[in-house]
């Protein structure tokens, strides 16, 4: 499955114009210690409630630490009929960079 991919200025468009729900697929410690401001973090807890209540016409970025494992988890999303989705390149470690994060 060819996973659709973000650029961070594009990905950073979408967060602040509230174009996109931001799904970090990292742990639980990383997450808590720093994370893109409204992301929803996901896991193998929380997956069901979140597929379950989320609807599949809403756009999704997910990231990672570096962007490789959010090409597997878009691509699970888009296969759970999800419509748009995309994988953030370089992941949360690019976007704290150059972009607002929250502990």
């Amino acid at each position: 499955m060819d996973v659709p991919e973000v650029d961070l200025e594009s990905a950073a468009r979408l967060w602040r114009d509230q174009q996109a729900l931001f799904l970090d697929i990292r742990d639980p410690m990383s997450f808590d210690e720093a994370h893109i401001p409204g992301a929803v973090r996901v896991d193998d807890r929380s997956i069901g409630a979140f597929l379950r209540d989320t609807p599949r016409d809403r756009r999704i970025v997910v990231y990672c630490y570096h962007g490789n494992s959010s090409l597997g988890g878009a691509a699970y999303f888009l296969s759970q009929g999800f419509e748009e989705v995309h994988s953030m390149s370089g992941g949360f470690e690019a976007w704290r960079t150059r972009h607002p994060v929250e502990p």
